[in-house]
């Protein structure tokens, strides 16, 4: 078997189509990833149902409605333990396993649901939104890789693309909850209480699934890794996944070091790879995907509109168009291409973002006209429809199939706390920088990174549509010492699997 025809390359699916899987070819994968991919609704939930909490919250701590030092520690403490939470759930994953890290979340967040819910006081609150920041951290880590590691690769972009849609549709559910719950004794304690019955559910659940073929393979468990196997392949494919697999281990085997955090910078193709993982995470965030999310009710006041339940109701419709441009990435980022559809996305995005400036430097003061408004509102429903299929699902897509076997979990949970913290940077500075130096202006320096953005992407970002985990660690070998390093044992291994 040469390298070109490894299974579930492009080569090998060429050789075999009958072999070639889809994303609702077997149920058992498509189920796993669901389960899996409860992590993402938790991740989306806890990041957009503050907002409404916080009215409430305000009116029953008067000292919280006296500080806005306060209401910003209640929000983004959260985004703090997500650092930590991914910044650790790295190691957690490599060291024992994909699914115990699920389960360490789970227990996590719903001891911080309970804390939040019963909070007597504003600091036990912020307590609570540490926990649950820790518990959606290390979710956000794991269930890209424990998804990837499972799926076949030609379908590997859509089935991690689902995390994603769980996270925009745990966005949109938060919007729902927070309006179901508006009169409901309690409003605030439900609305963030509530978000402990997905993740016990999918506690209960994940005890009955496997843990990551992959992972199991690399510890050496090869017999309850080849059981896992069997389940997502037929018995042609599962011999030579199970050959590939044994290829890989043998490689990483004859390595024999121990994984360390320093060696993401020292070794120069795992280096080349974090730096695209990683940039990709960063550029994600600063392309300004929350500043727009947030900043939607002033642009729908813009449009002379200044009803609040118009304003949530803008907000239910973002969410809705973010969760089904996530619908839209999950078909186009396998036949498309991770590269191609970030570019796209990205041209889009750029567009967008000048309509936007330009409706804010042509509104002026107390002018009635709304016409510059309604501009702002088709420059913001065209920069979530250019976004969300693409530097949504993209940059975590990516981050779960770059790195090499033992540096995944390590590797995925740094690039992780990189959005994490650039999150936090936006979400910090934007109303500070808007307000400094105009709105407009604020929108156009969003558009000058994301054009920084396409220059990173056809640079540092190479397509690793349809290929297997193998092939992409030799595209980092090849850029890092030349076309012809390790050729030569990469096909030896080929040979010894045929």
């Amino acid at each position: 078997m040469t390298l070109e025809s490894l299974p579930g390359s492009s080569g090998y699916l060429d050789l075999f189509p009958e072999r070639r899987m889809s994303y609702f070819s077997n149920p058992y994968v498509l189920g796993l990833t669901v389960i899996a991919g409860i992590g993402g609704l938790l991740f989306g939930y806890d990041t957009g149902v503050i907002s409404g909490a916080l009215l409430y919250i305000k009116d029953d701590f008067e000292i919280v409605r006296q500080s806005s030092f306060l209401q910003e520690t209640i929000v983004s403490m959260a985004l703090v333990g997500a650092m930590i939470g991914a910044a650790s759930g790295g190691w957690i994953n490599d060291a024992y396993g994909r699914k115990k890290a699920t389960l360490l979340a789970d227990v996590v967040f719903t001891a911080g649901a309970i804390v939040m819910a019963a909070a007597p006081d504003p600091y036990v609150l912020i307590l609570g939104r540490l926990l649950v920041g820790l518990g959606v951290g290390t979710a956000s880590v794991t269930a890209p890789v424990y998804i990837a590691e499972a799926s076949p690769s030609e379908a590997r972009g859509g089935l991690v693309s689902t995390n994603v849609l769980m996270i925009t549709g745990g966005q949109f559910l938060s919007y729902l909850v927070n309006l179901a719950f508006t009169q409901v004794r309690g409003t605030w304690r439900w609305m963030l209480g509530v978000s402990a019955v997905p993740a016990v559910i999918q506690f209960f659940l994940m005890l009955c699934l496997p843990e990551s073929p992959r992972w199991l393979f690399m510890k050496n468990e090869k017999d309850k890794a080849i059981a896992v196997l069997s389940k997502i392949y037929d018995i042609a494919r599962l011999e030579d996944e199970v050959d590939h697999l044994s290829a890989a281990l043998e490689e990483e085997q004859q390595r024999k070091h121990t994984v360390r955090y320093l060696d993401v910078f020292r070794t120069k193709e795992i280096r080349l790879a974090f730096l695209a993982g990683a940039g990709l995470q960063a550029f994600q965030q600063f392309t300004g995907i929350n500043t727009v999310m947030y900043y939607s009710p002033t642009i729908v006041q813009m449009a002379g509109f200044n009803s609040n339940q118009l304003a949530l109701l803008l907000s239910l419709i973002v969410a809705a168009m973010n969760a089904g441009g996530t619908v839209v990435g999950i078909y186009l980022i396998d036949h498309f291409g991770r590269k191609k559809l970030a570019l796209s996305s990205l041209s889009g995005v750029i567009v967008s973002l000048v309509i936007l400036a330009g409706a804010f430097f042509a509104e002026t003061p107390g002018s009635s006209n709304g016409i510059y408004g309604w501009l702002a509102v088709i420059g913001l429903a065209l920069y979530i429809a250019f976004f969300a299929p693409g530097m949504g699902p993209v940059p975590w897509t990516v981050n779960s199939e770059i790195y090499p076997e033992q540096y995944r979990g390590i590797c995925g949970g740094m690039s992780a706390t990189v959005n994490w913290i650039s999150n936090l940077i936006v979400a910090q500075t934007f109303l500070t920088i808007a307000e400094a130096l105009g709105t407009g202006v604020t929108f156009l320096i969003l558009a000058g990174i994301a054009l920084l953005a396409v220059v990173f992407v056809i640079v540092y970002v190479p397509e690793t549509k349809g290929l297997t985990f193998v092939e992409v660690e030799r595209i980092w070998k090849e850029r890092a010492w030349g076309s012809s390093y390790n050729t030569e044992s990469l096909l030896e291994h080929g040979n010894e699997s045929n």
